[in-house]
């Protein structure tokens, strides 16, 4: 008997670890896919600005929609001359992973 009450504790514990561990990793990917979604909607954001890539929306409206594809939503976008400076955020298991990212053109040109 005091063999199986160890057996199920110990169980128990990997369990546990487990669960833990896939946690921790589903959140390091959702921060990971949160600063992919950042860069690209910044730099989506940038060429819209710059006229690099012709389209007819607003650049911050491209920046929610290439975040949006890549599981993110932007939730502050400012554009300064050809810079974009864009925020995203991504949830997993009710949080929320946050990322920023400025994309444009070198700093003095």
């Amino acid at each position: 008997m005091a063999g199986s009450a160890v057996a199920a504790g110990l169980l128990g514990a990997v369990a546990a670890l487990t669960l833990g561990l896939a946690v921790v990793g589903g959140a390091a990917v959702t921060a990971q896919r949160a600063a992919g979604a950042a860069d690209a909607a910044a730099l989506a954001a940038a060429d819209a600005a710059s006229g690099a890539v012709p389209v007819a929306e607003e650049p911050c409206a491209v920046a929610a929609r290439v975040a949006s594809a890549a599981g993110a939503t932007v939730t502050r976008c400012a554009i300064t001359g050809f810079v974009a400076t864009v925020e995203v955020q991504a949830a997993y298991a009710g949080l929320a992973a946050v990322s920023r990212a400025r994309a444009g053109p070198p700093e003095g040109n």
